[in-house]
């Protein structure tokens, strides 16, 4: 699979109620859109897009538990 940014875009208009910054609602739109549950592969998944992997370096989340930590202060 790979990240659709024109979907996330679509889906940032139609929610326009979610809360955060794009890597809060990337999050959101991933979990949602391809239906990722596990942390492992939502971080794989972020981590495989180079915009992503940039937002997850800014952020320091370097595993899923990182990853997990900082969607629980959401």
């Amino acid at each position: 699979m790979k990240l659709d940014w024109e979907e996330f875009k679509l889906y940032k208009q139609e929610m326009p109620h979610l809360k955060g910054d794009n890597f809060s609602k990337l999050i959101y739109f991933v979990r949602s859109f391809y239906h990722i549950k596990s942390m492992t592969q939502l971080f794989e998944f972020l981590k495989a897009d180079e915009t992503a992997s940039m937002m997850l370096e800014k952020r320091e989340i370097d595993s899923p538990v990182k990853l997990e930590l900082y969607i629980e202060k959401l």
